[in-house]
């Protein structure tokens, strides 16, 4: 079976690994901690929900766990 090209998780892994670093840097260069957890926790968030959808039992579930990724 071919494995089709799946955008939107190759797109919010690359954005999670954005994230990442962007928390890095504000909590090392800048120290801010409050703000870039929570960035952390958000934008790393998008990555699992969209798992979490490409793993949905039935089509209805994949649009219902894909609404949570938007």
């Amino acid at each position: 079976m071919v494995m089709k090209k799946n955008v939107v998780k190759e797109k919010s892994f690359d954005f999670a690994v954005r994230i990442v670093n962007l928390y890095k840097h504000l909590s090392q260069e800048k120290k801010e901690f409050v703000l870039s957890k929570q960035i952390l926790r958000s934008g790393t968030s998008v990555g699992a929900n969209v798992e979490e959808a490409i793993g949905g039992i039935s089509k209805a579930d994949f649009r219902a766990k894909h609404v949570n990724c938007l």
